[in-house]
């Protein structure tokens, strides 16, 4: 589940829990105590290298929220080669904006879902009997 995460990952892990940007507590409301669809999700959870803002385990999803560094170029750079990473892994992520999670976390979360049944799609189509 943590592809092993440093101890030093796990340590900045829990320090990014105690400081929730605004769209990550917006976000983290909705999906806490398995509030949505009684999936469970961890917040900042340590992969491999990475911290993600989210973390379904049972469809392997990761939830990224962006702010407006992640426009810059060479950030877009550094986002693709991690999310391939995370890829790699058997991640899937979804990445969106602060501000329209913070607009629209009711269309958020209906994307969350429409994604998760993308995989349990995939998942029920690649089973072997």
């Amino acid at each position: 589940m943590h592809h092993n995460a440093s101890p030093e990952i796990f340590r900045r892990a829990k320090e990014l829990r105690m400081r929730l940007t605004p769209a990550e507590s917006v976000l983290w409301e909705r999906l806490r105590a398995n509030r949505l669809n009684g999936l469970l999700f961890r917040r900042q959870h340590p992969v491999s290298k990475y911290i993600l803002d989210f973390y379904c385990h049972q469809y392997q999803i990761g939830i990224e929220l962006d702010g407006e560094i992640h426009d810059q170029s060479d950030q877009k750079v550094r986002d693709i080669a991690r999310q391939e990473d995370l890829n790699a892994l058997g991640i899937y992520i979804i990445r969106f904006k602060n501000h329209f999670v913070i607009q629209e976390v009711e269309e958020v979360l209906r994307l969350i879902l429409m994604e998760i049944e993308k995989i349990k799609t995939s998942i029920s189509s690649n089973r072997k009997y």
